[in-house]
């Protein structure tokens, strides 16, 4: 049976409104913004989901997966998109796409896999240091992205161009978003009808460090990316880019009026939404008493087709704090049914159907 039919024969209106009403009830109750509660009941996406960004444990990858499987029923989830972080070559804890392929064949229909982060990302990264993008750069970066398509990834990534040192990358890492390597990639990824999943902090122009942010380890200045993003997003239309993390904003730069601007003038854009449950960071897309802010709202509304659920989620679950898949269901259980039907089925079923991209779009001239 396909996903759609099972969702259908799963949907009640009488259950969703009951899981809704236990939803608001508890949303109610919930702790202040930022703080973890006291061992709160976790609650369920009131309408099945999938999670689109989801990371695992690369040294328990096989525990990471079946981890991953066991919290769909909790989350009401019915699959989960995992994806490589975005390394150098010189960070210690870097991989690639193989380790997560091997574990994830156990639940071909549970776990998608996203593969570039650890090599194709690496490779941008070298080739800024070394000045050197030239014929056989782009030879050896055009085998490596076709050898993941081969393996059977269903998107480029994690990918980035502004990043600040995380947990999972923690290294500063910048790479102009029109770089000859991306408009490489954009073609290879529309020739296999493939998606990219890019990590980009929003900075309009060349700007000072925001405040907030702490030179070192991040930069003292940051180089602006806005423009160079839309020529990537214009270079080869056929190629979906969804920029991960909307709600989650490290600069305050974005906001949902520059969101809004992106994805009216971009039909090939999409976006992942993200609830920091801890580090909201500016323009969160929720108050102190976990409600949507009118203007996310308004911005989902307005553009149903166009986001994703990607909750940053890493597995196995963290043993301490609150997870970031039951922040993220918090707002998506306020959002109406059909909406909730968008973000949370249907747009990530179209962003990684890379038959329907290949077959429904025509060749770049």
């Amino acid at each position: 049976m396909s996903i759609v039919g099972w969702i259908n024969q799963r949907w009640s209106y009488a259950g969703v409104a009951v899981a809704a009403a236990l939803c608001i009830l508890l949303v109610g109750q919930s702790p202040a913004a930022g703080q973890a509660g006291p061992a709160a009941k976790t609650v369920p996406a009131v309408s099945p989901i999938i999670d689109a960004h989801v990371h695992f444990d690369q040294n328990v990858p096989d525990a990471a997966a079946d981890a991953a499987v066991k919290a769909l029923t909790t989350e009401n989830a019915v699959k989960v998109i995992v994806l490589v972080s975005p390394f150098r070559y010189e960070d210690p804890d870097r991989y690639e796409v193989e380790v997560l392929l091997k574990a994830a064949k156990k639940y071909p229909d549970k776990i998608g896999v996203i593969g570039g982060g650890g090599s194709l990302n690496a490779m941008i990264q070298q080739a800024l240091q070394t000045g050197d993008a030239g014929p056989e750069v782009q030879k050896k970066f055009r085998a490596r992205a076709d050898e993941m398509f081969r393996e059977g990834v269903v998107a480029y990534g994690e990918m980035t161009t502004e990043h600040f040192p995380s947990a999972n990358a923690p290294a500063y890492q910048y790479a102009p978003v029109d770089h000859p390597l991306y408009l490489l990639l954009d073609d290879i990824a529309a020739q296999h009808g493939l998606p990219i999943d890019l990590h980009m902090e929003a900075v309009p122009e060349d700007m000072p460090l925001p405040k907030g942010l702490k030179s070192p380890p991040d930069p003292p200045q940051l180089h602006g990316n806005i423009a160079a993003f839309e020529r990537l997003l214009s270079h080869n239309p056929r190629t979906i880019i969804v920029w991960a993390h909307a709600g989650t904003d490290n600069t305050g730069y974005r906001t949902p009026d520059l969101d809004r601007r992106l994805l009216r003038d971009h039909p090939n854009l999409y976006m992942e939404i993200k609830t920091d449950p801890v580090l909201h960071g500016a323009n969160y897309p929720m108050d102190d008493a976990g409600k949507i802010k009118p203007e996310w709202l308004k911005l989902f509304q307005d553009f149903p087709d166009r986001f994703l659920l990607g909750s940053d989620q890493k597995y196995p679950e963290p043993a301490a704090g609150p997870q970031r898949w039951q922040t993220l269901v918090l707002l998506f259980n306020q959002l109406p049914p059909d909406l909730r039907r968008k973000i949370g089925m249907e747009n990530a079923l179209h962003v990684y159907d890379a038959k329907a991209h290949v077959a429904a779009t025509p060749a770049k001239p």
